[in-house]
């Protein structure tokens, strides 16, 4: 099983691959690649619970969708994403919704969208046990304040911040740092002042490694982000699926002699 000592590990010698899923079958898909890690995103709000946003998903959509994925999963790393609100207003709080993640839904880490707000509740969370994986750059949860789903980090005030930011993180006990939608310079030099193991999203090509949104992946999404890529086409291959159902049932050629199953102790009822 990878552990989160594993991914620390793989920075700057071997390139780290994890994405997002948030139901077991996927979640086996997944590890059955051969994917490092699994994050439980709140991007769950828009992939597959129908939201506009991350902003609606609760600790316990978080906590069942992870128990299913740790569940189907043995050799994955799994992390849960915390969702808006379940800390950074009361640290009790806080850690009793991380604590959650790993103690009832079998994750080995969470996620925090990170600032100077999550340093000393990272150092916390480390402290009990807790592994935490920061994530700077753009951070959705943020989006009513940044106005859009923008690029950071794009003055040298901002991305200093980040950096510095970065280092407190690591600093705090954080074993790895997501950064989204960043310059790839500003992505590769935060990579090169860290330790820790960097997992870009839009970040270019010079972090420790990749995350993507499954659903992104598959082509699921009407709309991908300029910064993710489709391997593949699901959704054409769901949609011939279901109107090949449709017409066999609408036809008759669906349920076939070979679905069914006749018992003759119950020919003669009337």
């Amino acid at each position: 099983m990878t552990t989160v000592q594993d991914l620390a590990a793989k920075a700057g010698d071997e390139r780290i691959t994890m994405l997002t899923a948030y139901d077991a079958p996927t979640a086996e898909i997944v590890e059955e690649a051969g994917v490092d890690a699994i994050l439980v995103g709140d991007s769950m709000g828009n992939a597959v619970l129908g939201h506009d946003s991350t902003l609606p998903v609760t600790v316990d959509e978080v906590r069942s969708r992870t128990a299913a994925v740790a569940r189907a999963t043995d050799d994955a790393l799994v992390v849960a994403d915390m969702p808006f609100l379940s800390y950074g207003v009361d640290e009790s709080d806080a850690v009793e919704h991380c604590g959650r993640m790993l103690k009832e839904a079998d994750a080995n880490a969470v996620k925090l969208e990170s600032g100077p707000h999550t340093v000393d509740l990272t150092e916390r969370l480390v402290d009990l046990g807790i592994p935490v994986m920061a994530h700077l750059g753009l951070t959705p949860q943020r989006v009513n304040q940044l106005g859009g789903y923008f690029r950071q980090g794009t003055d040298e005030e901002s991305a200093t911040e980040m950096l510095d930011l970065a280092r407190a993180h690591e600093e705090a006990g954080a074993f790895s740092l997501v950064l989204e939608h960043v310059p790839s310079n500003v992505a590769r030099q935060i990579t090169e002042a860290l330790d820790i193991p960097t997992i870009g999203i839009g970040a270019g090509p010079d972090t420790d490694g990749q995350v993507l949104v499954l659903n992104d992946v598959f082509g699921m999404s009407d709309r991908t982000p300029p910064f993710s890529a489709q391997f593949g086409d699901v959704k054409s291959e769901m949609e011939d699926a279901v109107e090949g159902f449709r017409e066999a049932v609408e036809s008759g050629e669906f349920p076939a002699e070979e679905h069914s199953y006749d018992e003759d102790a119950v020919e003669d009822l009337y």
